[in-house]
């Protein structure tokens, strides 16, 4: 497959330094690990951390920003930033009230992150971290700290980042976070693989007639392979998914986002979206917010995922608050 890169063994260092040049206004990158850090300081704050592997940009590099994360530590593609770039980076961002990770539930974050905020509490800064499980397809509620992070990160962080620029201490901005972590929902599909730059094979396979319900973000197996189907049957599967486990009631407020994995395009999402938006309308449950984009990709892998955060007035008042980076910006409502 073809990758516009110079050397497969370069692509995150030189991405990063493209990144960098070109939202210079924005921001700086460490200069010794692979840390993005915005340049807007707001001190007497919760620093809010993000990070994972790279390949799923816009997420995470793409979320630092007012209102939404002070820094993200980005590791190699589709691996985890090893727990000396955790460090440096949440360091660079210490505002002296403590640091919270919010990052996807993987082991190798999960390993990483863990000692990252070891070192960190070995020179007394105070850390707190939520991983987010928002994947519905990848384990049972039984065994809800078995799933995956896939695009309920963008909610997350959102709510996260406007709790730390609220001023709330860090346990208080944990509590918040937790919160929207437990009222977000996503499940995935994918039509075609993506490809890790260098590797001679896509990150899985799929017959030129099929999809697959439940694919990961980075191509871990889902829960059904059917042959294609049209939108809208697709959407009622996913959204079947969704509404079987969140509680939803009448006048009930949500928001949804309908990423795209890297391939997907606005026409096609937008046609998702529309059933979604009819399917909602039917069961009384009101569109408080709707995003349609690609935030949380795998390189160039079809297909989409939909996520819902359930809200209720602690949340609405935190997703309301504006936020702004150059791949994410919410007005104040």
């Amino acid at each position: 497959m073809k990758k516009i890169i110079n050397n497969a063994e370069n692509v995150v260092p030189e991405m990063m330094e493209g990144f960098i040049r070109a939202y210079s206004n924005h921001y700086v990158k460490h200069p010794e690990v692979n840390g993005v850090v915005s340049k807007k300081k707001r001190k007497d704050k919760v620093a809010l951390v993000i990070g994972g592997g790279s390949g799923h940009e816009p997420i995470f590099a793409g979320f630092v920003g007012a209102g939404l994360a002070d820094a993200a530590a980005c590791g190699n593609v589709f691996a985890s930033p090893d727990p000396n770039t955790i460090y440096e980076t949440a360091q660079m961002v210490h505002q002296g009230k403590g640091v919270l990770f919010v990052y996807g539930n993987y082991a190798g974050d999960n390993l990483n992150f863990d000692m990252g905020e070891e070192f960190l509490n070995e020179v007394d800064i105070k850390t707190a971290h939520v991983r987010v499980w928002d994947d519905v397809a990848s384990a049972p509620l039984e065994r809800i700290e078995d799933r995956r992070g896939i695009a309920g990160d963008v909610f997350v962080v959102k709510i996260a980042g406007a709790a730390c620029d609220a001023g709330l201490d860090l346990d208080a901005v944990v509590k918040v976070t937790e919160k929207a972590r437990d009222n977000t929902l996503s499940v995935g599909l994918a039509t075609s693989p993506g490809q890790i730059p260098g590797a001679e094979k896509p990150t899985f396979e799929l017959g030129a007639d099929e999809i697959e319900f439940g694919m990961g973000l980075h191509g871990e197996p889902g829960v059904e392979r059917t042959t294609m189907k049209t939108a809208d049957e697709m959407t009622e599967t996913m959204m079947n998914m969704l509404l079987a486990e969140m509680d939803l009631k009448q006048d009930d407020e949500v928001c949804v986002l309908v990423n795209g994995l890297g391939a997907t395009t606005i026409l096609e999402m937008s046609i998702v979206y529309r059933k979604i938006s009819q399917i909602l309308e039917e069961i009384g449950v009101k569109v408080h917010d709707a995003d349609i984009n690609s935030y949380c990709t795998c390189m160039e892998m079809g297909g989409f995922s939909i996520s819902l955060l359930k809200l209720d007035a602690e949340l609405k008042a935190y997703y309301n608050a504006p936020c702004y980076c150059p791949f994410y910006a919410k007005e104040k409502r």
